[in-house]
């Protein structure tokens, strides 16, 4: 069956973008919701992290994504050469992320780690879907911090030990408890109680590509 096109086209984001920390090899940024990563095969989704990053330093180049509607940090490399060594450190898994999310409902368990496979979704791109045969392996630890209410809701900290696209939105369906705000992995009510998906990054720890120096950074959480 042929693959389905994403026809999404991102509305205009106002919000700009702030830089945590800055050398001459590396840049973190505060990334905000509704604004791509990288710009889309759709002119019309020119704008971009990486659009607007590269027009003051043009060799800058993305080391990894958040989603549109995810907030929160990111590392850019200014140059080819720092950006082979973050990816490195990625593909090893020795970076280390957290994320801030709100959840529909209340968690049973205080903490835990969701095990489920994914695998593309040929016929609803861009969705992915847990699948024991063809998925590949995706473990997503998480931590619950409070259990609200109106709307009942679960703040929680997740450490994703794998990096799969879409893997902390669709673990969190997985288990009967969906992002607040997420259009795509929803139960009937998450999607409208939030006005934004409530995804946010939180930390970053890595090797500095030069020093070997390993850094910590936060990003505030805006919700």
């Amino acid at each position: 069956m042929k693959e389905k096109i994403d026809d999404f086209i991102a509305p205009l984001c106002h919000e700009s973008i702030d830089i945590l920390y800055q050398d001459e090899h590396i840049l973190l940024i505060n990334k905000p919701t509704g604004l791509l990563s990288l710009s889309g095969k759709n002119p019309l989704n020119q704008d971009s992290v990486h659009f607007r990053m590269r027009k003051i330093f043009p060799e800058i180049t993305l080391v990894h994504r958040l989603d549109f509607g995810t907030s929160g940090i990111m590392i850019l490399a200014l140059n080819k050469a720092i950006n082979a060594k973050l990816t490195k450190q990625f593909q090893c898994r020795s970076v280390q992320k957290t994320y801030l999310s709100e959840l529909f409902g209340h968690i049973e368990e205080d903490s835990g780690v969701i095990d489920a496979p994914i695998a593309k979704d040929s016929e609803n791109f861009p969705i992915v879907k847990i699948c024991e045969q063809s998925g590949k392996l995706a473990q997503s630890h998480f931590q619950v911090i409070a259990r609200l209410r109106n709307p009942t809701r679960s703040r929680v900290l997740f450490t994703p030990i794998t990096g799969r696209t879409h893997q902390l939105r669709i673990h969190s369906l997985a288990i009967g408890h969906p992002i607040l705000g997420c259009d795509l992995y929803k139960n009937q009510h998450s999607e409208k109680l939030a006005s934004r998906l409530l995804l946010h990054a939180d930390s970053l720890a890595f090797d500095h590509p030069i020093t070997g120096e390993r850094m910590s950074l936060h990003c505030p959480c805006s919700f």
